[in-house]
C-alpha cells in the first residue's frame, strides 16, 4: 500500500510552498518522499533545440534522458487521455510517502491550503470529504476540520505522519 497525502487549494493558495516545506521536513525526519504535481496548462520540461526535444518533435512517444546525477522520462500523450493519478503513482519508485499537489477531485486524504491572496477563497472542504485539514495564513472561523497556520510546517508534518500511519512505521 502506498501512502499518499495531498495538498490542494485554489491558484496562489500556497500549495507549492507548503509542498516544498513538507518535503524538506519529512526528509529531515528520515522519510523518503516522492511528489506528483498536477499542471492544468500546457507545460514542457524540455527546451527547443535539445536532443531530447528533437527526439519528441520527430515523433517519439517516450524519451528518457539519463546522466550520472538524474534521469527523466517524458511521455507524449499524442491523443491519449491524461493518465489517472493511480497510473502515475504506479510508475513511481517505492517511497515512504507520496505528496500530491493539485488533483482536487481525487479521493485521497488532502490538506487544503488557503491564503488571502488566493485566486478564490471559497472553501473546498465544504464539498470534499477527502480534505482532512486546512492550512491558512489567516484566522479560519467555523471550520469543522483541524486548522493549521500555513507556516507551521512541523505541526502539519506531524498531522501528515499521523493521518497516513507513517509515524507508526518502523524505520
Amino acid at each position: 500500500m502506498r501512502r499518499v497525502f495531498g495538498i490542494t487549494g485554489w491558484k496562489n493558495s500556497g500549495k507549492t510552498t507548503l509542498t516544498e516545506k513538507l518535503v524538506a521536513e519529512l526528509v529531515a525526519r528520515g522519510w523518503t518522499v516522492s511528489t506528483v504535481k498536477h499542471a492544468h496548462h500546457d507545460f514542457d520540461i524540455d527546451k527547443p533545440g535539445t536532443d531530447s526535444f528533437r527526439h519528441r518533435q520527430a515523433g517519439a512517444t517516450e524519451v528518457a534522458i539519463v546522466s550520472g546525477r538524474r534521469w527523466a522520462l517524458m511521455h507524449e500523450l499524442r491523443g491519449e487521455d491524461e493518465p489517472t493519478l493511480d497510473e502515475i503513482l504506479a510508475r513511481l519508485a517505492p517511497s515512504d510517502i507520496v505528496l500530491v499537489e493539485g488533483y482536487k477531485r481525487e479521493a485521497h486524504k488532502k490538506i487544503e491550503a488557503r491564503r488571502l491572496e488566493a485566486k478564490d477563497r471559497t472553501p473546498l472542504s465544504a464539498n470534499d470529504p477527502n480534505i482532512v485539514a486546512v492550512a491558512a495564513d489567516f484566522t479560519v472561523e467555523g471550520e469543522h476540520l483541524p486548522v493549521f497556520d500555513l507556516d507551521d510546517t512541523k505541526s502539519i508534518a506531524d498531522f501528515v505522519e499521523r493521518s497516513t500511519g507513517l509515524v507508526a512505521q518502523t524505520k
